[in-house]
């Protein structure tokens, strides 16, 4: 399947959730945007604001926070993934408009993952940065509220999502408030 038609099925698959009950909480962005961005890849602006995105998230292995925003500018948001302290120091240092940090537990939704930072490596985080800090790898509906409670503003959220997504959403609405 090529990136475009994962993206369209994405879209698609999302369109039902207002119709289930589930608040749609621009969803389908944030889901398309997922599958965009793990093929590690940047898209220009032009392609960001047709699909609606409200900005984009870079790796440590893609382009820069202050490449990404040398691109888009200031009118779209530049998230970057960060996998120790150092990283996210360096990180609150850049122009990035929120840190992730992770992966918190172990995850099956890479294949080679970086080491598990665990909550510990949340906290530190937390301490680390005053920027907006998203924690993801190994999140599920069981785990999610230590996250919230080790320091993160919010979490990310992929294997638990894929199986009923439309009930997985309803069922982090309800453990996240």
């Amino acid at each position: 399947m090529t990136l475009e038609e994962k993206a369209s099925q994405v879209v698609h698959q999302a369109a039902a959730i207002p119709r289930l009950g589930v608040p749609a909480y621009n969803w389908w962005t944030e889901a398309l945007h997922g599958v965009l961005t793990s093929h590690a890849t940047v898209f220009p602006e032009p392609i960001g604001l047709a699909a609606s995105f409200d900005g984009v998230h870079v790796g440590q292995e893609d382009l820069s926070p202050e490449g990404a925003r040398a691109v888009l500018g200031d009118r779209l948001w530049v998230g970057v993934s960060t996998h120790s302290v150092e990283q996210v120091i360096e990180a609150d240092q850049t122009s990035a408009d929120y840190v992730a940090i992770g992966p918190v537990f172990a995850t099956a939704s890479k294949q080679n993952p970086d080491p598990v930072v665990g909550l510990e490596g949340v906290r530190a985080a937390r301490v680390a940065t005053r920027k907006p800090l998203v924690a993801i790898g190994g999140i599920t509906r069981v785990n999610c509220a230590s996250v919230i409670q080790a320091g993160a503003d919010s979490v990310a959220v992929i294997s638990d999502l894929v199986h009923g997504p439309a009930k997985s959403v309803a069922a982090f609405l309800r453990v996240l408030g």
